[in-house]
Order: C-alpha cells, then structure tokens, then sequence
C-alpha cells in the first residue's frame, strides 16, 4: 500500500528488499575530469572519484559507470545518478574522496517513494553541488 492508501499497479514491480531497490540506481562519474589545477596526471582526478566510488560501492547492489565527459567542466569533478522513471541528477565540484557521498546519495534514491532524492540526509556536497535534476521522459508534457 502507498501513502495514498491504495496498491500499486503491480506488485510485480515493488521491490521487497532494500538491496532489490539499490539495484535500480546508477551512478556516472566522469572518468575523464581534472582536478582543480587542470593537471593532465594519469589517473584523472575523475578515474580516482570512480574508483572510490566502486570502492565505497563494494558489496552494495548499485551500479556503478564511467562516462568519457559530462560535459561540466567548469564544476570540475561531476557525477549523475540516474533511477529508471525518476528525475536524475548531475552533481559537480565533487573531490577524489566523494565516493562515500555518491553512494548516500543512491541510498536516499533508491529508498525515495516519489522519485525525488530528499534533500533532508542528502550529503553537503550533493546540496551545494547540485548542477541540474532532469526530469524523466514520461513526466514531459508539450
């Protein structure tokens, strides 16, 4: 039963565990953003962000990708989480270290019964980081 008191559609589709529900969060960094002096090291600052974000990911039922470029490089580091019929998010001016961050983040998604991360729990760094929530395809109207 939803907040509304009545069923969903198919409860097919509800997941009964929350590892079944982290399955349908996916996490994108940019593997190819630089750090804040725009040095060129091999591994990039973004390889290192995916790294600790698989690292931090270990063991969770989360989906973790790399994309060359998000295309936001004037925040410098840059990830998205993405959830099937759900606004995403692109979050920038994230560190090497913000794995942990990425990873609460897809929790507080996964766990959201209207699509939206809360803000309330939601880590500092996705708060002022927060670069663009796109909505889902069904959600537009012309």
């Amino acid at each position: 039963m939803d907040n509304n008191g009545s069923f969903p559609a198919n409860l097919a589709d509800v997941p009964s565990e929350p590892e079944d529900m982290l399955a349908g969060v996916t996490v994108i960094v940019c593997s190819s953003c630089r750090d804040e002096t725009g040095s060129d090291a091999h591994p990039s600052a973004g390889a290192l962000l995916a790294e600790d974000t698989r690292r931090v990911a270990s063991g969770e039922n989360i989906r973790i990708r790399t994309v060359e470029c998000l295309g936001n490089c004037k925040r410098r580091l840059s990830a998205a989480l993405l959830r099937d019929g759900c606004w995403s998010y692109v979050f920038g001016d994230l560190d090497t270290t913000s794995g942990a961050d990425l990873i609460a983040g897809a929790k507080l998604f996964a766990t959201s019964t209207d699509g939206l991360i809360p803000w309330r729990g939601r880590p500092d760094s996705l708060k002022r980081g927060l670069v663009a929530r796109i909505p889902p395809l069904d959600l537009l109207k012309d």
